[in-house]
């Protein structure tokens, strides 16, 4: 009999730390898609699944074997909600600092060699493509991959500094540094590469 009091007043950490793995996974491979994919793959298919998974174990809690495992379960659902909640109002308020870390991380090798692949622009752009863009009902937003091999652009990045900058033909908003020579460039709404308003 005490075994068993003992037992259930013990709190294993082990199934909220399994949740906080798992949402950290499951967002970290939906910040690697692109803006517009993740913001539809989280509304259409991570939130309906959280909600069911959601109500099974409220359910299962409430009624099921689950009554001397209460607390352990109502934390984990806890934890998943608001590591998720959080990490999706950020990504939205923040777009692109999530993503381009973690698509830089996973992607970069093959990043580079498409920019390295260009041929050297005779107007004096710098080396690009296209990195991230999110957007609709013609609010369209871009994000550039920069190779900036002088590094002209560190301290525009390093300040989060907006302007008309050489080897770039339109105002950005924001730069961001990725690593030494690498950049991405925020335009401004409805510009793109070359199509400044």
């Amino acid at each position: 009999m005490i075994e068993k009091i003992t037992k259930a007043s013990r709190f294993n950490w082990r199934l909220q730390s399994c949740a906080a793995f798992v949402a950290f996974v499951v967002f970290v491979a939906i910040a690697v898609c692109q803006a517009d994919t993740s913001l539809m793959l989280f509304l259409f298919v991570v939130a309906p699944i959280l909600l069911v998974i959601s109500i099974l174990l409220l359910i299962y809690a409430a009624i099921g074997k689950g009554r001397s495992q209460r607390l352990p379960l109502l934390s984990m659902l806890a934890i998943l909600w608001t590591i998720s909640t959080s990490v999706f109002v950020y990504d939205i308020t923040h777009p692109s600092a999530i993503r381009s870390a973690a698509r830089w991380f996973v992607w970069s090798q093959s990043y580079k060699d498409k920019v390295l692949a260009q041929p050297t622009s005779t107007n004096g752009d710098l080396k690009h493509i296209e990195w991230d863009g999110w957007g609709m009902f013609g609010q369209d937003n871009s994000v550039f991959l920069v190779l900036d091999p002088t590094d002209t652009l560190s301290t525009a990045a390093l300040r989060h500094q907006s302007g008309k900058f050489n080897g770039i033909p339109c105002e950005v908003r924001v730069v961001s540094r990725l690593e030494k020579h690498w950049y991405t460039v925020l335009f401004y709404t409805n510009e793109y590469w070359g199509q400044c308003n």
